[in-house]
C-alpha cells in the first residue's frame, strides 16, 4: 500500500481544540454556560501540539442567527473575557489599543476591520484632557489592511503605531481557519499568546505579539474558512456515523412511527471497524488523519483543496462582529 509522508503536510488550523481533539491525553478545563461550551487551556513551551506558550479560552456554540443565542454567546463571551483581561493585569486606567486584522473587501476575511469599527474609541478626549465620564477607559482601534493591498507587512504597520501611541495592552481581532466543520462560524478562540496573521491559510505573517511590541496582547478570532480536505474527510467520517445510526434505529420499534430525518449527531453512536470497511472498502479502514492526507495527496496536486466557508458568511459575519465588539466594549469600558 501506498505510504504518504507526513513531513509534506501542515494541518491549516488556528484552533488548539482542533488539535486537542487529536491529543486525549491532554487535559483543559471545560464546562457548559447555558449552553455554550467554555474551554480554557494552558499550555506550557514545547507542547504536545506544538501551539505558542500561553492561555487559551475557547467558546463554541449552535446558530448565532437565532437571537436569543445571540445575546446569551455575546453576554458569556463578555464574562469570559474580563477573565482574560485579569490574566494579563488589565486595570481600567490602562491605555488600549484594538487592531482588526483582515481584508475588509473580502467577507470571510472581514471580521477584524469590522469589529473595529464598531469599538468605542475615547483615546482622542483623554489625550485632550477632556473630563471624561470614569466609566469609560482610554481606548483606541484602527485596521490597519492586508500586505497584498498595503505593501506594508501588517506587523512593521502595527508596530509602528503602538511605537507611536504607546498602549498599555493591544488586543488584535482576526478571522481564523479550523480543521473542523462544525468550529467554522460557531466558536471563539481568545489566547493572550498573540497571533500570526494569515498562518490558518498557508500565508504566515510576522507574528504579532508581546514579545514583539513590548506589552500585553490578546488575539481574539473567529474560525470563517475551511479547506476542502476537511470538508470531503469530515462527509466522509458523517456518512459512517450516520450509517451507524441509521442501522441501529432500524432495530428500535419507535423508527416505524417517524417519518422524517433525525439528527444523529446527537447520539452517541459510531461505525465499528467492521461496518466502515463494509461501507467503504479499504478507505473505511483509514484513520481520520490517514483519510485527511489521503484526501490532501488527491486534491492539492490537482488545486482543488480550496478554502471554503459558508454561503451565508455574509450574514453571519455581521452578527459575530457584534459579538465580539460588544464583549470587547463592555470588558474595557463600565457600561
Amino acid at each position: 500500500m501506498h505510504k504518504i509522508d507526513l513531513k509534506n503536510y501542515e494541518v491549516r488550523t488556528d484552533m488548539v481544540l482542533d488539535l486537542a481533539d487529536k491529543n486525549k491525553d491532554l487535559s483543559y478545563e471545560n464546562y457548559d454556560s447555558n449552553g455554550v461550551k467554555v474551554s480554557w487551556m494552558n499550555l506550557e513551551e514545547n507542547n504536545v501540539i506544538g501551539k505558542k506558550k500561553g492561555t487559551y479560552l475557547t467558546l463554541e456554540f449552535d446558530d448565532i442567527t437565532d437571537d436569543d443565542m445571540k445575546k446569551e454567546v455575546a453576554s458569556i463571551f463578555k464574562e469570559e473575557f474580563v477573565k482574560m483581561l485579569n490574566k494579563v493585569g488589565y486595570k481600567n486606567s490602562l491605555r488600549t489599543m484594538v487592531i482588526g486584522l483582515g481584508n475588509i473587501k473580502s467577507t470571510p476575511d472581514a471580521l477584524g476591520p469590522m469589529v473595529s469599527e464598531k469599538i468605542i474609541v475615547t483615546s482622542h478626549l483623554f489625550d485632550m484632557k477632556i473630563d471624561v465620564d470614569e466609566k469609560l477607559s482610554c481606548v483606541s482601534s484602527f485596521y490597519p489592511g492586508v500586505t497584498g493591498t498595503t505593501g506594508i507587512e501588517t506587523s512593521d504597520y502595527i508596530k509602528g503605531v503602538t511605537d507611536k501611541v504607546k498602549p498599555d495592552l493591544v488586543i488584535v481581532v482576526d478571522a481564523l481557519a479550523s480543521s473542523s466543520i462544525s468550529r467554522v462560524n460557531r466558536s471563539i478562540q481568545v489566547s493572550d499568546a498573540g497571533i500570526s496573521p494569515g498562518s490558518g491559510i498557508g500565508n504566515k505573517r510576522k507574528e504579532i505579539s508581546k514579545e514583539t511590541l513590548g506589552v500585553p496582547v490578546i488575539a481574539v478570532g473567529i474560525p470563517t474558512v475551511v479547506d476542502a480536505v476537511v470538508i470531503v474527510s469530515d462527509t466522509i467520517n458523517y456518512m459512517t456515523k450516520n450509517y451507524a445510526y441509521n442501522k441501529n434505529f432500524s432495530k428500535k420499534k419507535v423508527s416505524k412511527f417517524v417519518s422524517k430525518p433525525m439528527n444523529y449527531l446527537k447520539d452517541d453512536i459510531s461505525a465499528n471497524d467492521e461496518d466502515k470497511k463494509m461501507l467503504l472498502g479499504l478507505v473505511g479502514t483509514l484513520t481520520s488523519e490517514e483519510l485527511k492526507n489521503l484526501i490532501y495527496e488527491v486534491l492539492t496536486p490537482i488545486g482543488y483543496n480550496l478554502m471554503v466557508t459558508p454561503k451565508e458568511v455574509d450574514f453571519v459575519i455581521e452578527k459575530l462582529s457584534d459579538i465580539i465588539s460588544y464583549g470587547i466594549n463592555n470588558s474595557l469600558h463600565k457600561l
